[in-house]
């Protein structure tokens, strides 16, 4: 099954990216004519991670996304009548972890993966309409941890996501973890710093050349055919993941 939202089988028309990223970053996005969408502040998580999407917005598919309730009215209003479905979910984001994790899931092949003991409810229920898999990990932030690559091919620095998603039969490849800036945590994670705006096209926040496994990363990724995109030339950040759509 390949009906991850986090790989567009066609060119996204519409991407979902943190509201504070540079101007810089955008006009970069520019050349693909995209319909840009800036994440509002959701007040009662952390700072660095409030404006991130994976904090508070899960797409079950292209078409349909589930939304914390601390900021629904928002994307309602934003998406009224572009066709994608907007549903509100049940568990409110607070400041401290895992009170900001319930929308934060994984997802590669026909698998979910996430902290489930945290998640909210009805993502759960749509998850499982979805026909996925569930997969328990202690990780929290399963979304941010994990780099979607391929149907089945992700990069992580999460050596447990690692392990349990090799015995699934999902082509991992193991990164340091480190050298991702998140103003405000000591590093962020490599699952945040993307995007896929097409089943060929991976966009990056920053420039990965720091990064002691960065031949490792651009080998895994020409395996897999992917273009890579580096919208600056700084070094890369956690923006808390570009989310791909199709709206009308």
């Amino acid at each position: 099954m390949d009906n991850n939202p986090f790989i567009p089988k066609k060119l996204a028309n519409t991407i979902i990216i943190d509201g504070r990223v540079p101007k810089k970053l955008l006009n970069k996005l520019n050349m693909f004519n995209l319909n840009i969408i800036h994440t509002i502040k959701c007040k009662e998580v952390a700072d660095p991670i409030s404006y991130h999407p994976d904090i508070v917005i899960h797409p079950i598919n292209h078409k349909r996304m589930i939304v914390a309730p601390n900021v629904y009215e928002y994307y309602e209003e934003i998406f009224y009548g572009m066709g994608i479905e907007i549903i509100k979910g049940e568990t409110k984001l607070g400041k401290e972890y895992p009170e900001d994790i319930a929308y934060n899931v994984g997802r590669i092949g026909n698998l979910a993966i996430h902290n489930f003991k945290y998640t909210d409810e009805k993502l759960k229920y749509y998850l499982k309409k979805e026909n996925l898999e569930l997969v328990h990990v202690e990780q929290g932030y399963t979304k941010c941890s994990m780099a979607i690559v391929d149907t089945k091919a992700i990069i992580t620095a999460d050596y447990p996501i690692y392990k349990k998603l090799t015995r699934y039969g999902i082509d991992v490849l193991l990164i340091r973890p480190g050298y991702i800036e998140l103003p405000g945590y000591p590093y962020g994670f490599i699952g945040g710093t993307n995007g896929n705006l097409s089943k060929d096209i991976i966009v990056f926040s920053g420039s990965l050349k720091e990064h002691p496994d960065y031949e490792k990363i651009i080998n895994f990724l020409k395996k897999y055919n992917k273009k890579a995109i580096w919208l600056s030339d700084n070094k890369i950040i956690d923006i808390g993941t570009i989310i791909s759509l199709y709206c009308q």
